[in-house]
């Protein structure tokens, strides 16, 4: 998942999808620790995948914080 395809998403979307993303995780050590995994790169592409989502939720967690602190500077500012 390309981050410009996380960016598109909505928070829920990428609650919802933070949490596929952690289940393949689980899966794919699962796999790995019984021998049946024959691509080794799906995990660290999983791993990337996961960063990228909390990399995109805490940006717009950060934004909203600080345009909620900027508003209030402005109200008090009246």
């Amino acid at each position: 998942m390309r981050i410009s395809e996380v960016r598109e998403l909505n928070d829920t979307e990428l609650v919802k999808e933070l949490g596929d993303q952690e289940r393949a995780m689980m899966n794919l050590r699962f796999r790995k620790a019984t021998m049946q995994l024959t691509n080794t790169n799906e995990i660290g592409n999983s791993r990337k995948a996961i960063a990228r989502i909390k990399t995109v939720l805490r940006e717009r967690s950060i934004t909203v914080n600080l345009d909620a602190a900027l508003a209030a500077d402005m109200a008090e500012g009246e």
